[in-house]
């Protein structure tokens, strides 16, 4: 009687939990998508203020020409920072893996975002299609995420020691 009452909870209890998941995955998708849409807006504004002489460049010359228009190019690579900010934001759940050690959570994390990354980088023309463009974009994009991943870490490592430090005066 015990394993036939409980059987049914447990099964309810699985299905919620996997709704939940879905609902947050969902969620993070979503929002990354936005994110990653107003980042490369952001990006492309400050790229003009550097390097357009006074216009608006929304993209490269050369995603431009291979698209056969300005508009096509900008819909495409819009689509593509939603797709990378979708990825971003979906691979993010990896850092709440509490049972995997920071190792394996930033090797796994980086791998998926540099086979997010990549492509659409080869695929929008913001590296130069040779083995040497890869290299320096891949470069580049790895020390980015280096800079970034130190400073989150030092931000988390202070976060808790001043959370240790209130525990202790209590």
């Amino acid at each position: 009687m015990f394993q036939g009452v409980m059987f049914p909870r447990l099964k309810k209890y699985w299905v919620y939990e996997v709704i939940k998941m879905k609902k947050k995955i969902t969620s993070r998708i979503l929002s990354g998508m936005v994110i990653g849409i107003v980042i490369g807006y952001i990006i492309s504004i400050l790229i003009s203020l550097i390097w357009a002489n006074g216009y608006y460049s929304p993209c490269v010359p050369e995603l431009k020409a291979v698209m056969g228009s300005e508009i096509n190019a900008v819909m495409f690579q819009t689509a593509l920072c939603a797709l990378l900010g979708a990825g971003f934001s979906a691979a993010s759940l990896i850092w709440q893996k509490e049972n995997w050690s920071i190792v394996k959570q930033t090797g796994i994390y980086f791998s998926v975002i540099s086979v997010i990354m990549m492509p659409i980088a080869y695929l929008t023309y913001w590296m130069e299609h040779s083995v040497a463009g890869f290299f320096s974009y891949f470069a580049v994009f790895a020390l980015i995420f280096v800079v970034v991943w130190i400073v989150q870490f030092t931000v988390g490592k202070q976060n808790v020691k001043k959370m240790n430090k209130q525990l202790k005066r209590e």
